[in-house]
């Protein structure tokens, strides 16, 4: 079994800065990309950032500048830091990440998500 639990959400003022961090636990033999998704109410997930296993990122527009995907492949766990944030950016953020599990398994897998609350 694979475990994805994000921290680091909260309330912030517009123009401050969150870490937000997820932790991989389970049967890992390997992780590949690793992820963060958004979900506002009332609107569909959409993709924030990606890195890759060799540590490529990528990000949405809207982030572009003012976010940071990272990962310590070490610790099993990738972080978003959040500047200069918006109340465009309040959402529900979640870490998905593609596990290879000791049995054999790849897998995408989500974490529960965290809140993040930006006010104006």
């Amino acid at each position: 079994q694979v475990q994805l639990v994000e921290s680091g959400g909260g309330l912030v003022q517009a123009g401050g800065s969150l870490r937000v961090s997820c932790v991989v636990s389970g049967s890992i033999f390997r992780i590949g990309p690793m992820a963060w998704y958004r979900q506002a109410p009332g609107k569909q997930r959409e993709l924030v950032a990606e890195i890759s296993s060799s540590v490529t990122t990528t990000y949405a527009d809207s982030v572009k500048g003012r976010f940071t995907i990272s990962r310590d492949n070490a610790k099993n766990t990738v972080y978003l830091q959040m500047n200069n944030l918006k109340p465009d950016d309040t959402a529900v953020y979640y870490c998905n990440a593609d596990v290879w599990t000791v049995i054999g398994f790849r897998r995408s897998y989500w974490g529960q998500g965290t809140q993040v609350t930006v006010s104006s």
